[in-house]
């Protein structure tokens, strides 16, 4: 796909289609008027008889409109002006473009994005359009052989209009394009059935990663080296599994060598059936989407590497199976984690926890300025936050602060939950240093809790994005979060 910066009036565009911005009650934006007037007040016409009103994503396609240069004009509704906004903007935007991807055109201008909205500049609008394009066209048939009922756009190029702002645009499709893709492998990897997407073949994706990006260095951790550091957490939930575990290790240098780095730890169960805690069997196959973090780490790893980012990133990417077996670890062992802490393992579906901890004890060898973990960690965020906000909790007010900013700009929101001490107490065992599981009362909480005691003094952040991570209505897939969220953070770190 071809992102363009386009200059000139709407009513001189040659192209297969241009997007023309209406305002509720019929308020018409400049490039929407010059081309009523070239179409001598069609479209005023068309508003004043009730053919289209205006609301927030509402389209209306017209075919060889007289005057205009162009064979399609798609009308999009922006609202009532003193309520549009960067979420209207993105509504009406997405809206529109889903329509542009279902129509027979290989180029298209938009002019929406010259329409200023609260919250926005012509960067981020510029970004904000390019977002909305690879989501509304990604697709995901690879393993379909037949009756592809929902067949990819057949757009190539993209116009952005601009009246003279055409370097901060061109800064924003860049940035913008990158994560794009980023999220679009996120969804991939995610999307993938967990018989084709397991550790080893996840390490070799990293791998492919590196190939294509010179500044991307990947190592992969075998069980045995695992064993000999000590990740005792992590290889006891493998124990039930015949697919071997696969610690990644992705490196990016964009900073002085001797600056501290970000890292970031994804969660990568390919699978969880919730292991001896079997986990009821409706909705069991969305566990494959239990490696979201994971997909999140190498996504954002592609995005760093395509920008170049001045930064030092780390992404650590524990991965295995979780599954029932002869050999799988029980409720009531006790293992012992890399960092020394020995865990009582009360319930084998809080498995998350338990391989994020040795990878966060791995991370902190980079001391790193930051380390954030990514993680479907636990069901009771879907209850508390629902499928808008991902949980955020942490111990670094700045480092919080700044996540929450990210979410905020590129409509990626998160919430932050408590962190206290007394949240600790729930995790007692009474046969070792801690539990894995601390009861019903605040479950979320608690996972971050446990996670808190192997990440010493080093400024973290625990994102669960139980709720975010994938949809299961109207149409079930992955949705590519949090990966906006980090890239924003790290633009801005």
């Amino acid at each position: 796909m071809k992102f363009q910066v386009k200059t000139g009036p709407a009513s001189r565009q040659r192209t297969g289609c241009i997007l023309l911005p209406v305002y509720a009650g019929g308020a018409l934006p400049a490039a929407t008027q010059d081309a009523d007037r070239a179409a001598r007040g069609l479209l005023r016409k068309l508003i004043a008889d009730g053919d289209f009103r205006g609301e927030t994503g509402q389209t209306l396609l017209l075919p060889k409109v007289p005057g205009l240069a162009c064979p399609r004009v798609l009308l999009v509704g922006l609202g009532e002006r003193k309520r549009y906004d960067r979420k209207a903007c993105r509504k009406a935007t997405r809206s529109a473009l889903a329509a542009l991807g279902r129509m027979p055109v290989a180029a298209a201008v938009s002019f929406i994005g010259t329409e200023p909205a609260r919250g926005t500049d012509a960067y981020r609008r510029a970004r904000l359009t390019v977002e909305c394009w690879h989501e509304t066209s990604y697709r995901f048939n690879r393993h379909k052989t037949r009756d592809i009922r929902n067949p990819a756009p057949k757009l190539r190029s993209l116009g952005l209009a601009t009246d003279g702002e055409a370097a901060v645009l061109r800064r924003g499709i860049r940035h913008a394009d990158a994560i794009g893709r980023a999220m679009t492998l996120a969804r991939d990897l995610g999307n993938e059935p967990p018989n084709i997407c397991t550790p080893d073949w996840l390490a070799r994706r990293a791998r492919e990663l590196a190939r294509q990006h010179r500044k991307l260095r990947v190592q992969v951790l075998d069980e045995a080296r695992m064993r000999r550091l000590g990740m005792g957490a992590l290889l006891a939930v493998t124990a039930g599994s015949r697919q071997p575990a696969r610690f990644i290790v992705v490196q990016y240098r964009g900073a002085a060598a001797g600056k501290a780095p970000v890292v970031l730890v994804g969660k990568g169960i390919t699978f969880d059936t919730g292991g001896i805690s079997l986990k009821p069997g409706p909705q069991m196959d969305e566990m494959k989407y239990d490696m979201s973090g994971a997909g999140t780490v190498l996504a954002v790893m592609q995005a760093v590497a395509e920008l170049a980012l001045p930064v030092n990133v780390v992404g650590l990417v524990p991965s295995c199976e979780n599954m029932p077996g002869g050999g799988a670890t029980r409720p009531g062992d006790i293992v012992r984690s890399m960092a020394g802490q020995t865990i009582e393992i009360l319930n084998t579906d809080a498995e998350g926890r338990l391989i994020l901890c040795d990878a966060l004890a791995y991370g902190a060898r980079f001391r790193p300025a930051a380390m954030i973990d990514i993680a479907t960690l636990t069901g009771a965020c879907v209850i508390a936050l629902g499928k808008h906000r991902s949980g955020l909790m942490g111990n670094s007010d700045p480092l919080a602060g700044a996540l929450l900013a990210a979410g905020e700009a590129v409509d990626d929101p998160a919430w932050r939950l408590p962190l206290d001490a007394e949240y600790m107490e729930l995790l007692k065992s009474p046969f070792a240093d801690v539990a894995n599981i601390g009861g019903r009362d605040a479950g979320t909480i608690t996972a971050a809790a446990f996670l808190s005691r192997f990440v010493g003094d080093i400024p973290w952040a625990h994102l669960d994005v139980a709720g975010t991570a994938w949809s299961t209505a109207p149409q079930k897939g992955s949705t590519g979060r949090p990966v906006g969220l980090l890239v924003e953070y790290l633009l801005g770190h």
